[in-house]
C-alpha cells in the first residue's frame, strides 16, 4: 500500500499522520505541491500511489492539484466536490438546506444595498462572512445598519471579486461556546467544545479546547452534515442555539486535530491514517481506466508530440528524490 499525502508545510498534524501510517505499515510519501509539474494528460508518478491524501494549507493549490488527479482516475481524499462544499460557506448551507440539517439562517446578496436589506431582514445583530475564509479571519458581527453600512462598503472598496458578495447569517447567542465534531468514515469519534468570552470561539482567536463526550444528538447531526457534502473526514463545527437547539455552522474538510487528540484522548489521526487505507484497498479493487492518461486535442500548430517521448510526465519533482521530514 502507498499512499501520497500531499502539503504545503508540514505541521504536528501532518507528522503525526505520517507517524499513524508508518505504524500501520504502509508506505507515504509527503510530497510539497509547491515543487509539483502536472502534466493533466498523464498520471506519470503519481500512478504508483493507491491514494492521495490532501493536507495542503492553500486552497487554491487543493483545489487545483485534487482537480487534475481526479481526473485521471486518483482517489483522492477528501474528493473534490466534498472539497468544494465543504470551503464554501454558501455552498455548505445549501447543502445542509437540502438534506434538511439544522443550520443558521442566512441572507446572500451581490450588490451592497441588497445586502444591507437582507441584513435587516435577519435583524440586528448579525454576522457578516466571506465565503471563503478560516480561522474567522473576516467574519464581523454588525450591531446596527451604522456598522453594516462600513463594513460592507470596505469589501466592496477593498476586497477582491469574492467580497462582492454578502453572505450575512442569523446571529446566534451560544452559551460561551461552539461544539466541533470530528467524523471519520461516516462515524462520529470526538467531540470538542471551545470556549471564549469573545463571541468568536475560534481556537485561532484564543479559544480554550476541552473534551466532550459525543451524544447519540450530536453525533446523528454532524454525521448527516458529512454525508450531505460527501466528505470522507470532516470536522463539523455546531452552535447551541436557545430557541432553536443544535445547528451545523460550518464544516472543515482538512480539520487541525493535535489539540483536540490530547483533549479527548482519541488518537484522531490513527483512526484517520486507518480509514485512508480502507478507502486506498477499496478503491484499488475497483477497475480502473487503462493506460492512465487523457487523448489531449490535436495541435493546432506543430507535430502532435509523440507519446513514447512523454514518459517524464507528471513529475512530482524533488518530493520524490527525499524532500521529506527532517
Amino acid at each position: 500500500m502507498r499512499i501520497a499525502m500531499t502539503y504545503t508545510r508540514l505541521r504536528v498534524e501532518e507528522r503525526m499522520l505520517i507517524d499513524a501510517f508508518v505504524d500501520l505499515g504502509v508506505d507515504v510519501t509527503p510530497i510539497d505541491l509547491r515543487h509539483v509539474i502536472f502534466n493533466p494528460t498523464q498520471l506519470g508518478e503519481w500512478a504508483q500511489y493507491d491514494a492521495v491524501f490532501d493536507r495542503s494549507l492553500s486552497l487554491t493549490n487543493t483545489l487545483t492539484s485534487v482537480r487534475i488527479l481526479e481526473s485521471l482516475g486518483v482517489r483522492c481524499i477528501n474528493p473534490l466536490h466534498a472539497i468544494e462544499a465543504c470551503s464554501d460557506k454558501l455552498t455548505t448551507t445549501l447543502a445542509m438546506l437540502r438534506a434538511g440539517v439544522p443550520t443558521p439562517e442566512v441572507r446572500v446578496a451581490v450588490d451592497t444595498e441588497s445586502g444591507l436589506q437582507g441584513i435587516e431582514q435577519l435583524g440586528y445583530p448579525c454576522v457578516i462572512k466571506p465565503t471563503v475564509g478560516s480561522w474567522g479571519r473576516l467574519v464581523s458581527r454588525v450591531n446596527d445598519r451604522d456598522a453594516a453600512e462600513a463594513i460592507l462598503e470596505h469589501r466592496e472598496v477593498l476586497g477582491s471579486a469574492g467580497h462582492h458578495v454578502v453572505y450575512a447569517q442569523e446571529h446566534i447567542d451560544k452559551p460561551e461556546r461552539d461544539i466541533r465534531v470530528f467524523v471519520v468514515g461516516g462515524r462520529a469519534i470526538a467531540a470538542i467544545e471551545r470556549r471564549s468570552e469573545h463571541w468568536l470561539t475560534n481556537t485561532a482567536r484564543g479559544a480554550v479546547a476541552a473534551g466532550l463526550e459525543v451524544s447519540d444528538e450530536l453525533a446523528d447531526l454532524s454525521q448527516r452534515a458529512v454525508h450531505a457534502v460527501g466528505a470522507d473526514i470532516a470536522a463539523v463545527d455546531l452552535l447551541e442555539c436557545p430557541r432553536q437547539g443544535l445547528l451545523v455552522n460550518e464544516i472543515n474538510h482538512s480539520m487541525e486535530f493535535r489539540n483536540s487528540t490530547t483533549t479527548t484522548g482519541v488518537e484522531i489521526h490513527r483512526l484517520v491514517a486507518e480509514h485512508t487505507v480502507d478507502i486506498a484497498t477499496n478503491h484499488a479493487s475497483q477497475p480502473q481506466p487503462i493506460g492512465g492518461y487523457i487523448q489531449p486535442a490535436d495541435r493546432g500548430c506543430g507535430a502532435p508530440a509523440e507519446r513514447e517521448s512523454e514518459r517524464e510526465v507528471g513529475s512530482v519533482g524533488a518530493s520524490l528524490r527525499g524532500d521529506v521530514l527532517t
